[in-house]
């Protein structure tokens, strides 16, 4: 048994600083160690497992519209296919909107998915991104019910650690950008499913925010509508910044003076580890101060994070708006070692309707303010992480949680409402198939005719690339063990 040496001195929770590391120490090597060694002993290998080093989740919060991005239907009624034209891809047979014409020309470098599927048309993100298996609307408020499922990148965070896997000092293995979802709103309810759910919340993302204004006035959500908001989303400064977030930032009763005693002690338990009695049962310490402590003694994560190191003509490319500006960000912060970062195109100012949830005024928010900034961002990352050679060892990922319906409805501005019976995903790099199309819907939109894909079928696969196999499991609170995505399973259709 590793023993912790040092000053026993009494903390003021009744723990003494020896208690403290050394229930830190054994939280990684705790519960389901032994379940991954034996599934990794006993799987056969399959083709692809493990092709990913690392993973950026692109999530449009609120459920872009097929028809308007990679699933048009220019031979429906005008009801369907809506005001926006379609233009042909560098992928021959493909066509996506007509807004999206960068986009298009990197085509030859993802696969499609068309023909996603399930029966939850809310905006169930925990449902998207977890592999929690039935949903309610009044889970979606509790965020921190432990009936939810760990977000894919808690899991991912989880099963390394089970492994001895961790990322460079100072880099945090699962990261979010450019803020902790729906946190900058007028009513800033936190949506569940980026969240930790059953397993030890130490596993929870790690955030940053964003310091920088919004450049003009985002067309209306709704109606009424009072006031108006400036979205970064749609422009914002060359000066714009993020920064870790304060939740992740040094506890104020830690000071600098006390950290090379701390450090001291944890490489006292660091040497020793691997002699620990990985049966005992024992709480993790807390993570964010692990993680404050790291970037106090690093400047990894920081350092990637400044995108004005990069030249102002890629910035640029990128598009200076917060979601091209995060996706620069996102592959900065790959370079830089991060397993797993997860990029929201979250809402701004107010909740209701925002973000891509265009249930009124669809046209004008699709055409100033979602698909102009989308167009630059996703076809600047997809190339130059090609450019770089990163695409070839990172999958990046474009899902969100549902898709919108066939139909447009009557609201001011014309609309799409929820929609979750056929809807599209993007995947590209590593591992997955380049050039592909998977699927295909009915001539309207609204159903999945060909290869119905589950949400859960892309974490399993999401999974399967970065080195699980999707039918491993993972403990609750209780110690019972749950397949890690669920009832999804791998889709051998998405991969090269």
């Amino acid at each position: 048994m590793l023993r912790i040496q040092g000053n026993p001195r009494t903390l003021c929770d009744g723990l003494t600083r020896r208690d403290l590391l050394q229930v830190g120490a054994l939280g990684p090597l705790g519960i389901g160690l032994g379940d991954v060694m034996a599934a990794e002993s006993a799987a056969p290998q399959s083709p692809g497992l493990g092709s990913a080093k690392s993973c950026i989740l692109l999530f449009p919060y609120g459920s872009p519209p097929t028809h308007e991005t990679f699933d048009p239907k220019p031979d429906a009624p005008v009801e369907i296919r809506g005001e926006l034209g379609s233009i042909e891809s560098n992928l021959p047979g493909l066509r996506v909107c007509e807004l999206l014409p960068r986009v298009a020309g990197v085509m030859d470098k993802v696969t499609v998915a068309r023909s996603l599927t399930h029966q939850y048309p809310l905006h169930g993100v925990a449902y998207a991104v977890t592999g929690i298996p039935t949903y309610t609307p009044a889970l979606e408020t509790k965020a921190r019910d432990l009936k939810h499922w760990p977000y894919v990148g808690s899991v991912v965070e989880y099963l390394d650690s089970q492994r001895g896997l961790h990322p460079p000092s100072g880099m945090p293995g699962n990261l979010g950008l450019p803020w902790l979802m729906n946190s900058q709103t007028d009513n800033p309810a936190v949506n569940a499913g980026v969240f930790s759910g059953f397993l030890n919340n130490r596993y929870d993302p790690v955030w940053t925010d964003f310091d920088g204004p919004g450049l003009h006035v985002a067309p209306k959500n709704t109606v009424p509508q009072t006031k108006r908001f400036k979205n970064p989303f749609g422009g914002t400064t060359p000066e714009g910044r993020f920064r870790m977030s304060p939740a992740a930032r040094l506890s104020k009763d830690l000071s600098i003076e006390r950290l090379g005693l701390r450090r001291s002690l944890l490489e006292q338990f660091e040497r020793g580890r691997r002699d620990l009695d990985a049966s005992l049962g024992v709480q993790a310490m807390d993570r964010q101060r692990e993680v404050a402590m790291s970037l106090l003694t690093s400047s990894r994560v920081l350092d990637a994070l400044d995108i004005d190191r990069e030249p102002r003509a890629l910035r640029e490319r990128y598009g200076m708006t917060l979601f091209g500006q995060t996706c620069l960000a996102a592959r900065r912060l790959i370079e830089s070692g991060a397993r797993f970062v997860t990029v929201l195109w979250d809402c701004f100012g107010q909740f209701a309707n925002g973000a891509w949830d265009t249930h009124q005024y669809h046209y004008p928010r699709l055409k100033e303010l979602l698909l102009p900034g989308f167009d630059l961002a996703y076809s600047a990352l997809i190339e130059d992480m090609s450019s770089r050679g990163l695409l070839d060892e990172t999958l990046v990922m474009w899902m969100s949680e549902h898709g919108r319906t066939p139909k447009i409805n009557s609201k001011p501005g014309g609309g799409r409402d929820h929609w979750s019976r056929a809807y599209t995903a993007v995947v590209a790099g590593g591992g997955t198939a380049a050039g592909r199309v998977v699927g295909r819907t009915t001539p309207d939109g609204g159903d999945v005719r060909e290869t119905p894909i589950s949400p859960k079928d892309m974490q399993a696969t999401l999974y399967h690339l970065l080195g699980y196999d999707s039918q491993m499991t993972m403990p609750d609170r209780n110690g019972q063990p749950h397949p890690i995505a669920g009832t999804g399973s791998l889709r051998p259709e998405l991969l090269s």
